[in-house]
């Protein structure tokens, strides 16, 4: 800017000054006012807020409304509004620089204070005092400087007028300021060390620090103390939680990954202290007044405190946030809690909180590695999510460990967890309750294969990636391991194998010939049985059989148990075979399982009973048939009586042959045998014990359905054992039939004998005693007459059964269609595959 173009601009100010001045009579000092608008405009100094016409606007219209000049208010909003608008030529570009410096010098004029404002209206007028000042009074030196790398330079103040005024800012400043500034920055020093300074203490009233009312400061300095000390503040509940976490809290309600917190939280004071140590040192610097001989040394303000503040405070704040997250939580939770914190978008926050979470997780992670690669569980103060409980060993599997969902952390999934857990479970039950050690090798090579090691240390927070692919190769390595041990050393299959020959009765020839020889006994009153001849019998029905050439081991678990008895119950009722599995095996093979086993060999046992009793009725049934021709000597009538009574005995007989054989192919075949073929498929593809167990309980589960023993099916299961019933009440008919007409038989042909005897006598003497009335006559009326009774008898009581029989069989068929299970629907099919019951009985 050249001289003529600086006069004019001085011109121009001298004219708004006197405009302003003459509209102000209470203000006549032109010259003061002057130059008090020249220094303002001379200011080189930029503004620390960012330009906004609209907030200045609304600053000012907001300090004239809480001042009670609402009309002011209204004004000024009219006034800003049309200046706002206003564009074009003769319209000012920079509206927000003049409200600013109408805002600056209102706030100073009205504390009545020349002071130099460190904002700049215009910041490339090189115009100082001492020019200003020459050209209000007629001096034409003024002699420039020369530029140097774009800043002008100016020549000293002749008339020092620049030290005078800050002589005057450094007395203004002493009498608004009772404390100085390195003081206060002294005590904010001490109390972000959790320590009272001189002016500045802690309030417990309030809670925080506070700079007394006593002491005589400006406001804006109060606020800033109490914006710094909240630093220390937090510094105080961040040192008060490591405090009773060292030395007031139990070890167990921290534990080790409380005691880890603290220890990272006591890291990071560690280097906060270092931070204040460096500040201490520059507070011992004095604070230069602003004048041309200040610089950037070493010294510490409010102002640069508060720069130095900013990441500390953003630190101790998480810090403190994290103290009151975790004080009432420990273990996985309270490591689940802080990093929630860490999923943060700045950059320092992130960092912070992962070098935290480092060393808070590293008891958690220690644990993780030493349950998957040891099967130990390192948890004193039940901490992990992992937790174990003393069972016996056949419960070690299912109820010896269970995952604690409280204590499971955020950064670890459900499925990695349960994939931990089942690892962690299958080294202690190879190692309790399989005595196998091969387990170590396992783990070894799936730490070799995972890229890490077996030793302390080897995973940390921030390797989920490293921990998932240790877990996936540990599990899938000893799960393998764990299995071969149950197939090949324990003989797993082979052992349900003998469960479905023996207990599911699938060795035909073994329960027929048991059967046979057990019968006898078993028909006598349950009380009276001794488990000790029933025990020699199945031995002597396993070497009688193919059972004999089994393995020892297996045929050493069968034995003979008889169930809890009642008054009137039969050996029939309590009889039953049981099979000892012990550990591991027992894990498979518990006694809820060996229970549902027995309620299975029970069914089938009264299933095969039946049957037997039916092909019992058979082998009494055929050689009366045929000799049934003897009855010769027989009245007409009661010949057609006793055929008439076989004939309804033979096709009940046949009926409940038909009903028991189709059961029994539909039982052995459509369910023991498919649901054993799908069990072996399934142990072929199990992956771990859990899927064996899965298997093994989908198959118990298939059977009992299937049987009619389900929960859905007791009402069906209920009517078939009325028919069992039924079917053995017929046994004993048939039986008593045909005893009869033996008995009938035999005293027919003697009393045919008796009869030729007689006549013979009575042709050697002449006797004519064969008339009506003798005793020959006599005889054979009254065998006729016992035999027409007993027949009718056994008639009447046969069409009794063949009546109860039908109605209990149509009741059991009808139930079958509305069942669930789509095999029980598949055996309506097979007991009326000709459609003769659907059609006798329109209902079924």
């Amino acid at each position: 800017m050249d001289e003529e173009e600086q006069k004019k601009v001085i011109d121009l100010v001298k004219e708004l000054v006197h405009r302003l001045i003459s509209q102000n009579p209470q203000n006549p000092n032109f010259e003061n006012s002057l130059r008090y608008a020249l220094r303002i405009l001379s200011s080189r100094l930029t503004p620390s807020i960012a330009p906004d016409a609209s907030a200045i606007a609304e600053s000012i219209k907001r300090r004239l409304a809480t001042q009670g000049n609402s009309s002011d208010a209204l004004t000024f909003s009219d006034l800003f509004s049309k200046f706002s608008s206003k564009t074009g030529p003769g319209s000012v570009n920079n509206k927000w620089a003049l409200l600013y410096s109408l805002k600056i010098i209102s706030d100073d004029r009205k504390g009545s204070k020349a002071v130099v404002n460190s904002s700049s209206l215009l910041p490339n007028l090189p115009l100082n005092d001492s020019q200003f000042t020459n050209h209000l009074n007629g001096k034409e030196n003024r002699k420039l400087g020369c530029r140097n790398n774009g800043v002008l330079l100016v020549n000293k103040d002749p008339e020092n007028l620049r030290e005078i005024a800050f002589r005057e800012f450094k007395n203004i400043v002493k009498e608004e300021n009772e404390v100085s500034e390195e003081v206060l920055v002294r005590d904010v020093l001490y109390c972000c060390q959790g320590i009272d300074g001189k002016y500045v203490k802690f309030d417990a009233t309030i809670d925080g620090y506070v700079l007394s009312d006593l002491v005589k400061v400006p406001r804006a300095t109060r606020v800033m103390v109490r914006k710094l000390c909240e630093l220390g503040w937090l510094f105080r509940k961040v040192k008060g939680y490591i405090s009773d976490c060292m030395d007031g809290f139990p070890a167990e309600d921290s534990g080790t990954v409380g005691q880890a917190f603290c220890a990272a939280l006591q890291d990071e004071l560690s280097e906060y202290y270092k931070l204040l140590a460096v500040l201490e040192a520059q507070a011992m610097n004095p604070i230069p007044l602003v004048s041309e001989s200040a610089n950037s040394g070493n010294y510490l303000s409010l102002r640069r405190l508060s720069v130095w503040f900013a990441e500390p405070m953003v630190k101790m704040r998480l810090m403190a946030v994290l103290v009151d997250k975790c004080r009432i939580l420990r273990g996985g939770a309270m490591a689940g809690a802080i990093h929630l914190h860490a999923q943060h978008g700045d950059l320092l926050v992130h960092e912070f909180m992962t070098r935290l979470l480092k060393r808070v997780c590293s008891p958690l992670f220690e644990m993780v590695r030493s349950w998957v690669l040891e099967g130990e569980l390192e948890d004193i103060f039940a901490e992990f999510f992992v937790v174990s409980q003393p069972v016996k060993a056949e419960s070690l599997w299912r109820e010896g460990y269970r995952l604690h969902a409280g204590m499971l952390p955020s950064f670890i999934s459900q499925s990695l967890a349960q994939r931990i857990l089942r690892t962690g479970k299958s080294i202690n039950f190879l190692r309790v309750c399989c005595d196998d050690r091969g387990w170590a090798d396992a783990a070894t090579e799936a730490a070799t294969a995972a890229g890490t090691t077996t030793r302390r240390g080897g995973l940390g927070y921030g390797e989920t990636n490293a921990l998932e692919s240790l877990v996936i190769e540990a599990a899938k390595r000893i799960d393998k391991h764990l299995l071969d041990v149950m197939y090949t050393r324990y003989k797993f299959k082979e052992h349900c194998l003998a469960i479905k020959r023996y207990l599911l009765l699938g060795q035909g020839d073994f329960v027929q010939y048991l059967m046979d020889i057990v019968g006898p006994e078993l028909s006598e009153p349950a009380n009276t049985i001794s488990s000790f001849k029933l025990a020699g019998l199945l031995e002597s029905a396993i070497r009688s059989s193919n059972a004999q050439y089994d393995d020892p081991d297996i045929l050493d678990r069968l034995r003979v148990k008889l169930m809890p008895h009642g008054s009137g119950d039969r050996g029939w009722d309590v009889f039953s075979l049981e099979y000892d599995a012990n550990a591991p095996l027992d894990t498979l093979f518990t006694e809820s399982v060996m229970a549902r086993y027995l309620r299975i060999f029970n069914f089938l046992w009264k299933l095969r009973r039946v049957e037997h009793a039916l092909i019992g009725a058979w082998k009494t049934m055929k050689p009366n048939c045929i000799t049934s021709h003897s009855f010769n000597k027989l009245q007409q009538a009661v010949k057609l009586q006793l055929l008439s009574t076989l004939r309804r005995c033979q096709v009940l007989w046949d009926e409940m042959n038909h009903f028991v054989t189709n059961l029994q192919y539909y039982i052995m075949f459509e369910v023991l045998e498919v649901s054993w073929s799908n069990f072996s498929n399934e142990m072929e593809v199990a992956r771990d014990l859990d899927d064996l167990l899965a298997a093994h309980e989908k198959y118990l589960y298939s059977i009992f359905e299937k049987s009619l023993l389900g929960e859905r099916s007791q009402s069906l299961c209920k009517s078939l054992f009325n028919l069992f019933d039924l079917i053995l009440q017929f046994r004993s008919h048939a039986d008593r039939l045909y005893e009869g007409i033996h008995e009938l038989q035999a005293r027919t042909m003697e009393t045919s004998l008796s009869s030729r005897d007689k006549s013979k006598a009575r042709r050697q003497t002449n006797d004519t005693s064969s008339e009506p009335g003798s005793w020959l006559s006599d005889g054979r009326k009254a065998l006729t007459q016992r035999a027409s009774e007993f027949l009718r008898n056994m008639g009447q009581e046969l069409d009794a059964i063949a009546s109860e029989y039908t109605s209990l069989l149509e009741g059991f068929l009808a139930q079958l269609p509305v069942q669930q299970h789509v095999d029980l629907k598949f055996l309506l099919f097979r007991l009326d595959f000709t459609e003769f019951y659907s059609r006798l009985h329109p209902n079924v």
